[in-house]
């Protein structure tokens, strides 16, 4: 019957429409759904093509909201009814929902659609930490290296750190080095600190230690350094990891350790993740692609125990990256947004070892970036002997920042009508004398310790 031999409301009309685009996403959800399996079940074909095993029979698809409320929920007595002797594990599962995703629908169209990734039984559990439904179901057949959304159970106990399902599957024959198909093993998920039990348990059971993720080119010791786990860089150090290998960007592990973004809480983790790295032999002057060293990375993360490390183990203070910057640079560009990590320890340290120093002109400008951050200016101000202070200098400095710390800012710019101390000019002179060797030189010297730190830029809190 034609659609012109009734007459339609436009309520009516719209109700077809949207029945009709319903019935599109149920189809192509099917034919997701479909797809993915499809494409698992080649793969898994072509690596279990032994003849021995070419009669297998596919695992099946389960949709059954009681399978899966049981398998998510860790119900070992209802397990134990749905997985009786006799029966096999080896299902594919369909989770139901999921987050809502943009695909295409054709003719440039796109609809909103559940986003569907198989798993199975046994990355259910394992993930979730259910020891003994796991064991049960292992001992239903279930195949260990199952992988049909791409990662297999083992990787996802290491995710979330089980260290139970990672052995109980280990024993059970998964493949401690089993690649996903973003290219990452086992170890390249063990990522905090509670995943040291899984890397341990992985490392017994021959996990390859230098092994690499496909598109950064990874080891696991560049992901323990990359996440401040001093612990797991330890272990895999003990069992033989490559201490300076690199990656695609020409990072080391120390590097990497280095590089990464650190909030306050975490930079014991990143400073003990260093200090392993170094006694293992790391170089602290390895470079990346960029010229950038180990120490121009925690400059600009504004790491001051590592700072001090890399500095004690030979880091040069005014190494140069591809863009012209020394480590000076890097720490002065974040002064303002680290200051609770203390960046005038790390400003005062460089100069201490022989760092360049600001072209006067340009104290201004630093000024103006670092004026949340007094104590680095006053460290960087202390460098030099004589100060050109203007109403430029005045106009660098914010509302906020001048409110806050007023007695100090008045100190310095009333060096626009007085020179410098006769202490001061004292001090800058040892210093040039002394230059480069300051770090080594003033603890030796005969003199009083507040002396010897006044010599090395201690902080007063005003400048004169």
């Amino acid at each position: 019957m034609s659609l012109g031999s009734f007459v339609f409301t436009s309520t009516a009309l719209r109700s077809l429409e949207v029945d009709k685009d319903m019935l599109e996403r149920q189809k192509y959800k099917k034919q997701l759904t479909s797809h993915h399996f499809n494409r698992y079940m080649l793969k898994k074909e072509i690596r279990d093509r032994a003849p021995l095993r070419s009669s297998t029979l596919p695992p099946a698809v389960c949709q059954d909201a009681v399978v899966q409320n049981a398998l998510y929920t860790g119900d070992l007595e209802a397990m134990q009814r749905l997985f009786p002797r006799g029966s096999t594990a080896n299902l594919i599962i369909e989770p139901q929902g999921g987050d809502m995703r943009w695909v295409p629908a054709g003719d440039g169209l796109w609809s909103l659609s559940y986003e569907q990734e198989l798993t199975t039984p046994l990355h259910i559990t394992a993930s979730r930490g259910f020891t003994d439904c796991l064991r049960l179901l292992l001992q239903r057949g279930a195949d260990v290296d199952q992988a049909p959304g791409g990662t297999a159970a083992l990787h996802e106990s290491c995710e979330n750190c089980q260290p139970e399902c990672t052995k109980l599957l280990l024993i059970h024959g998964a493949n401690a080095n089993a690649v996903t198909e973003e290219g990452l093993m086992p170890l390249h998920f063990c990522t905090s600190p509670e995943s040291l039990e899984c890397a341990r348990n992985l490392l017994q059971y021959g996990a390859a230690i230098n092994g690499r993720t496909q598109d950064e080119n990874d080891t696991p010791l560049h992901v323990a350094a990359g996440n401040g786990l001093p612990e797991h860089a330890e272990l895999y150090l003990r069992y033989g990891a490559a201490v300076d290998k690199r990656n695609n960007e020409g990072l080391t592990p120390l590097i990497a350790a280095c590089a990464q973004p650190q909030e306050v809480q975490e930079l014991e983790r990143y400073f003990k993740v260093c200090q392993t790295l170094l006694a293992a032999g790391a170089n602290a002057h390895a470079v990346d692609q960029d010229k950038h060293t180990p120490l121009h990375m925690a400059c600009k993360n504004a790491n001051p125990d590592i700072v001090d490390l890399l500095l004690a183990n030979g880091a040069c203070v005014n190494d140069m990256g591809y863009g012209g910057e020394a480590p000076m640079h890097n720490i002065l560009k974040m002064a303002s947004y680290k200051v609770s990590h203390q960046p005038e320890r790390i400003v005062r340290a460089l100069l201490n070892h022989g760092s360049i120093r600001v072209w006067p002109g340009a104290l201004p400008t630093v000024l103006k970036h670092c004026c949340g951050s007094p104590r680095t200016i006053e460290v960087l101000l202390n460098a030099y002997s004589r100060l050109k202070v203007t109403d430029t200098w005045v106009e660098a400095v914010s509302s906020e920042a001048l409110k806050e710390h007023k007695d100090f800012y008045e100190s310095v710019f009333s060096l626009a009508q007085t020179p410098r101390t006769l202490q001061h000019l004292a001090r800058f002179r040892i210093r040039v004398f002394l230059e480069g060797r300051l770090h080594k030189a003033v603890p030796k010297l005969d003199l009083p310790t507040f002396i010897k730190n006044y010599l090395l830029l201690e902080y007063r809190g005003y400048v004169h």
